[in-house]
């Protein structure tokens, strides 16, 4: 028996691509009901691999307190045409959090590459409601709504925080799709984060790399450990503070303003496929 039922989540972050004011303050409010008292952030993603690093920071910084992670990257286009109505919701449990959202694409995949969890217990929406006490119109409208974000994904969170036998079917993790190698996120100075590691990159400080992005640009970088040891001017990786324990992603940096941030020096982009040798 899970020894988190019955008791408030410390925190819940929300991180998703319904991300304009109207639809967070939406989703804010409902888990803030769902979930009283208890403390409610908000992560705007574009896309799985956004989702997959910020969920990965999310699970570090929390420590050991418990609380809900809910993840919602659900584009109804392209591959996503092969669902009724979007991406299925699945949950699993990483130590004491609880982890739900949707499991196609790689929102899941550093739970995957990592270890965290061994299976992903995917819903179906009128099953999860009705077993959660929902009414019939209640259930209707969430399994056919194109904001399930705001109609499912806060309710379900709820009832599998406090039931450990919501109802689900097992997914073994091998079958989320693995993540990239590429840059996942760039912050407010233009750094771009990757999904590597040390061990990914063979990491030597003072050692020199060359940088392939996609198929026609690369550069060489120099490794160093720490930001402030990168010398004016130059691009570095550096071991960046993201990640989880002791897997920590590598970042792409320029230090200094002058010439610009990494992202502009080389015209980086989030997606972007890496390569460094």
């Amino acid at each position: 028996m899970n020894h988190l039922l019955g008791y408030r989540p410390m925190f819940v972050t929300i991180i998703t691509d319904c991300r304009d004011d109207n639809a967070r303050t939406r989703q804010e409010t409902r888990y803030a009901h769902l979930f009283p008292q208890t403390h409610v952030s908000f992560i705007g993603a574009q896309t799985d691999l956004e989702a997959a690093g910020n969920l990965l920071d999310i699970l570090d910084v929390s420590d050991d307190s418990p609380g809900v992670i809910a993840v919602n990257v659900a584009p109804r286009c392209g591959r996503a045409k092969k669902w009724e109505n979007g991406s299925p919701f699945g949950f699993c449990r990483v130590g004491k959090k609880l982890v739900v959202g949707t499991v196609d694409g790689a929102s899941f995949g550093f739970i995957k590459k990592l270890g965290l969890a061994e299976e992903i217990q995917v819903t179906d929406i009128p099953t999860v409601l009705e077993f959660g006490g929902y009414e019939s119109g209640a259930v209707a409208q969430a399994a056919a709504t194109q904001f399930r974000s705001l109609n499912y994904l806060p309710r379900l969170a709820r009832i599998a925080w406090e039931h450990e036998d919501t109802p689900g079917e097992a997914m073994s993790i091998s079958e989320v799709s693995d993540v990239p190698s590429a840059i996942w996120w760039i912050d407010s100075f233009g750094n771009a984060k990757t999904t590597l590691t040390e061990k990914d990159v063979n990491f030597v400080p003072g050692e020199t790399r060359t940088v392939q992005v996609n198929v026609d640009k690369q550069f060489e970088v120099v490794c160093t450990r720490q930001l402030k040891d990168v010398k004016d001017n130059q691009t570095a990786l550096i071991v960046g503070s993201s990640g989880y324990g002791d897997h920590r992603f590598i970042e792409i940096v320029v230090q200094g303003a002058r010439t610009g941030s990494a992202r502009k020096r080389h015209d980086l982009n989030i997606g972007d496929h890496i390569e460094i040798k």
